[in-house]
Parts: C-alpha cells; sequence; structure tokens
C-alpha cells in the first residue's frame, strides 16, 4: 500500500480518483486555530516545520490546490524537503488562473514552484497540457474528472419540460464570475421557447460585490421573467435537486481553467452553454460563447443557448445508463492510472 499525503484530502475530487484498494489517503491534519468542522486550509502539509516532522510517515505528496494560502519560498522549503528524503511529488494543475483571484500573477509563481519540483503533472484537458508545456516545459499527464454526482444519479431519468429552463448560477460571485452581461443579452433578446432562472448564494450579499446584487437589479430582471433566486450554498442533495429542475447551465465565468459544474450538469444530463476562456469546453462537448478569451459577444451567447435549448428538447427522459457505465468505468481507469503514476515515481526515486 501507498501512504498518500494529499492536499486536500477531504474533497469529492480526491476521493474519486484515489483507489483505497492500493492507497492509504491520510486525512487532513487539522491547522492550528480551525474554527470549521473538517477545515483542511491553510493546508499544513505545506508547512515547512509541519513536512519536517511527517515526512517520514508518507510515501507520496500529491498537491492539487489549496496552495493559494502559500508563500512560494515555503513551497520551495517544502519541494527540498520531500527531495531530500526522496518522497515523491505529483501536482495536477486543475487551475491556471484561480478563479477566486483578478491577478493570476502569485498563482502562476506559486505553481511554477511546484511544477519545476514535480515528479510527474497531471492535468485535466489536452488544452491546459498544451498550455502547461508551453509556459513551464512540463509534460502533462492528460486524466479526465471522474464523475462528481454519486453514480446512481449520474444518467438519472429527467423530467421532459415543455418549457426548457435555462440557468444561470452566479454563487457567491467570486472573481471570475460576471453573470450581468449574460443575464442582460438573453432578457434583451427574449425567450423563444424557455425559461431564465437566475440564483445566487446568500453569501454574495456580503461579498466584496456585493454592492452589484442591488435590489433594483434584481427586481429588474423579476420584472422581465427571470426566475430569480437567493439561497444558501447548495448541500449535495440540494445541488442535485438543482439540476434536475434546470436543463441547460449556461457558465458565467470570465476566465478560469475547468469546472466541477461542467462535472455535474453532465452527470445529470443537463447541456451546458461554456464561454471560450479556459478548457471547459474540453470537459465535455458543449456549446461554446465568446466570454474572457475574447470580448463578450451577445449573439454568440444567444445562439449558443438556442442550439442548447433544441438538444434539451431532444433529449431522453428515460434513465442514460450508458452514460452511468462509462463514468464508472472512467472512474476506474482513472484511479488505475493514479496507482499507476505514484508506483512510477517511486521507482524513479528508488533508482535514483
Amino acid at each position: 500500500m501507498i501512504t498518500l499525503a494529499s492536499v486536500p484530502a477531504g474533497h469529492p475530487y480526491v476521493d474519486a480518483v484515489v483507489d483505497p484498494e492500493s492507497v492509504v489517503l491520510l486525512p487532513d491534519p487539522t491547522p492550528p486555530g480551525a474554527t470549521a468542522p473538517g477545515q483542511w486550509w491553510p493546508p499544513r502539509w505545506l508547512d515547512p516545520e509541519f513536512v519536517s516532522a511527517h515526512v517520514p510517515d508518507i510515501d507520496v505528496m500529491h498537491v492539487h490546490f489549496g496552495f493559494d494560502s502559500a508563500d512560494p519560498v515555503d513551497l520551495e522549503d517544502v519541494a527540498k524537503q520531500l527531495a531530500r528524503r526522496g518522497v515523491p511529488l505529483v501536482v495536477t494543475v486543475h487551475d491556471l488562473h484561480n478563479p477566486h483571484f483578478e491577478d493570476a500573477g502569485l498563482h502562476a509563481a506559486r505553481l511554477g514552484v511546484l511544477l519545476g519540483a514535480a515528479d510527474a503533472v497531471i492535468t485535466l484537458t489536452d488544452g491546459a497540457a498544451a498550455e502547461i508545456e508551453s509556459r513551464w516545459g512540463r509534460r502533462s499527464v492528460v486524466l479526465p474528472h471522474p464523475h462528481l454526482l454519486p453514480l446512481d444519479e449520474v444518467g438519472g431519468a429527467r423530467v421532459q419540460r415543455s418549457v426548457p429552463v435555462v440557468a444561470v448560477h452566479a454563487k457567491g460571485l467570486r472573481a471570475n464570475i460576471d453573470p450581468w452581461p449574460l443575464l442582460d443579452a438573453l432578457v434583451e433578446a427574449g425567450r423563444d421557447g424557455y425559461r431564465l432562472r437566475l440564483d445566487l448564494d446568500v453569501g454574495a450579499l456580503a461579498s466584496p460585490r456585493a454592492a452589484e446584487v442591488t435590489d433594483r437589479r434584481l427586481e429588474a430582471y423579476r420584472a422581465a421573467g427571470v426566475d430569480v433566486r437567493v439561497h444558501p450554498c447548495f448541500d449535495d442533495r440540494q445541488l442535485s435537486d438543482y439540476l434536475a429542475d434546470v436543463d441547460v447551465l449556461v457558465l458565467p465565468y470570465r476566465f478560469g481553467t475547468h469546472s466541477g459544474w461542467v462535472e455535474a450538469a453532465h452527470d445529470a444530463g443537463v447541456h451546458t452553454v461554456v464561454p471560450d476562456c479556459g478548457y471547459f469546453h474540453e470537459q465535455h462537448s458543449s456549446a461554446l460563447f465568446h466570454y474572457g478569451r475574447t470580448e463578450f459577444d451577445a449573439t454568440s451567447l444567444t445562439d449558443a443557448v438556442e442550439a442548447a435549448v433544441s438538444r434539451a428538447r431532444g433529449g431522453q427522459a428515460s434513465a442514460d445508463e450508458a452514460r452511468r457505465r462509462r463514468r464508472a468505468d472512467e472512474r476506474h481507469r482513472v484511479r488505475t492510472a493514479h496507482t499507476r503514476l505514484y508506483r512510477q515515481v517511486l521507482a524513479d526515486r528508488n533508482a535514483a
């Protein structure tokens, strides 16, 4: 068995890619001063003092995300300690531009330290792999994101609505989310046979961008026929229910790389409309509009939404067992590939 320190460990993605038959996944160490149950940030495995004391307990370290709280100097220190002890470092690049921060510079600096020290690099799409090689000269193993919804919900039967629902979820208005131009364009264009829904996490009302969420703005959308809902962040059950209630999901991202929402929507049979920034469109086949990589183009958005609505109208209502089998097989392949990679980097370290 391989003993793995993952940053983080307690996360659905990590659960999906780690094979418990061959890997012992250590739980996240509780940080000093933690105030939330299960809190793993800031990750102790990126604290040089903690690593110095505990590196003999692990075979491999795998960094996914959460390193935005780490000083690049500390990351260099951690990488050197791992190298001295012969512990391989694996890095999965989920985000080339951290979606929580407008400025990409510090994230790129941290990522550069990790990629420079990594024994192996993983990412989720060919496009991201090409960018990593172009910017940092590192080749990546491309492994798709496994299913995000529970397997028994993947490909579940769907309600066939006579009027499909097109949804925009603004979450907590983090830095890379800007739903307003999209909603304005869709309202102005008018809905040809679909209903428009906007969701906001209640946390947006207390976020640095709370001034954007005015009563006047939301009431104007409601007056235009938009179903506006403000609510707490979804738990897993509520996310599944939400995806069952919508037919097309428009992602309002101005920048970013990959998205778990694309995966969840695919699992649920929801059609996604994604911007041309990042590599969201490579995760699953999606309708594409111009936003982020190029200037926002309202016509490209309305055309993409109309195409997605047409596909939603032609979708099947019965359970999609083939989709469920494909996702189960994919998770098995991704787990096997991770275990094989861990064994390879360990063998390479031992041979050095």
